[in-house]
């Protein structure tokens, strides 16, 4: 028998697999490798912005500032590099640690000032995309040698695909995000906030510390995510990212997770990423259909999910 648990992310499997046989019949090049060489790529700085919201949504809180945190990180990487001889990597360390604080003071904030992290964050989005036309309104081109060398990076596939440097660095997010989340004190600490945060007190989680690692994380990851679409666009422009808060947020309930916290998988936010850029190679694919079906799709698979989840919860409720 299949814990409740685990339900969710079966159906998201389900739904990839079933979505990526349809998209074979009627594509058999959707299988190849560059094909997924390439949905690994596009969708790389919505998975790695998507690990840091699953963190926050396993918590049961939300971050509205993840799309404006990344366009402040290209538009900021874009005008220093532009305007002095420092490093790319110094520029991402810089970038990293802004990004990380920013997280970590909206965190001491939601905590200490016990307000609502959508209040908190939605003033981090309006403060982070502000930051980010205060350095230019202009969209600023990166031209670098270590860009370049890092955008021709990459480990080829059987068959010809291509694993670059940005699709790598997603997998390895995932990677550690899963390890993080379900294999250490850290991520128990995430999940029993999410059940209730008076149960997590009586059981001794330490909750000003986790809520403010929880939302530093996401800045940190919100802030990774910028530079990597910077590597993916070489530009950095104070209107990119818009709206990608929500994508994320989308990903992470496709992929399993409550949306009131408590319950979910990493893994299952990887596969609602990559059921998202599947709708959208399908819609390139066919060439026919306009690319907002990708959205009408997505909002189908959300409201089938949030129906999924509130099914569930019902269920468990009378089950005890």
């Amino acid at each position: 028998m299949i814990r409740s648990r685990y339900l969710p992310l079966l159906a998201t499997v389900i739904i990839f697999l079933l979505a990526y046989a349809l998209c074979y019949s009627q594509y058999p090049t959707m299988l190849s490798t560059r094909v997924i060489g390439n949905l690994l790529t596009d969708n790389a700085f919505l998975g790695i912005a998507a690990v840091g919201m699953t963190f926050v949504i396993f918590s049961g809180g939300i971050d509205l500032s993840v799309g404006a945190v990344i366009a402040f990180t290209g538009v900021f990487i874009a005008v220093l590099l532009a305007n002095t001889a420092l490093h790319p990597l110094v520029v991402f360390a810089l970038a990293l640690v802004i990004t990380t604080l920013f997280g970590a003071l909206m965190g001491v904030i939601i905590h200490y000032l016990d307000m609502p992290a959508f209040i908190v964050t939605l003033a981090g989005m309006f403060l982070a995309r502000g930051m980010a036309f205060v350095l230019s309104t202009d969209s600023v081109p990166v031209k670098h040698e270590f860009y370049t060398l890092l955008q021709e990076s990459f480990f080829r596939l059987p068959g010809g695909g291509r694993l670059t440097m940005i699709g790598i660095i997603m997998l390895l997010v995932f990677l550690i995000g899963t390890i993080v989340a379900h294999r250490t004190r850290f991520g128990t600490y995430v999940f029993a906030l999410g059940g209730k945060v008076q149960a997590a007190k009586l059981m001794g989680v330490p909750v000003a510390k986790t809520t403010i690692r929880i939302y530093a994380i996401s800045g940190f990851l919100a802030g990774l995510s910028g530079i990597t679409f910077s590597l993916y666009t070489s530009a950095g422009y104070s209107l990119a990212a818009v709206g990608v808060e929500l994508d994320a947020i989308a990903a992470v309930v496709i992929g399993g997770a409550l949306l009131t916290g408590g319950s979910g998988f990493i893994v299952g936010t990887l596969i609602g990423v990559l059921i998202m850029g599947l709708i959208q190679t399908f819609i390139i694919f066919d060439g026919s259909l306009s690319s907002w079906w990708t959205k009408i799709l997505i909002g189908i698979l959300l409201f089938v999910f949030i129906l999924m989840q509130k099914t569930f919860l019902w269920l468990s409720s009378h089950k005890s």
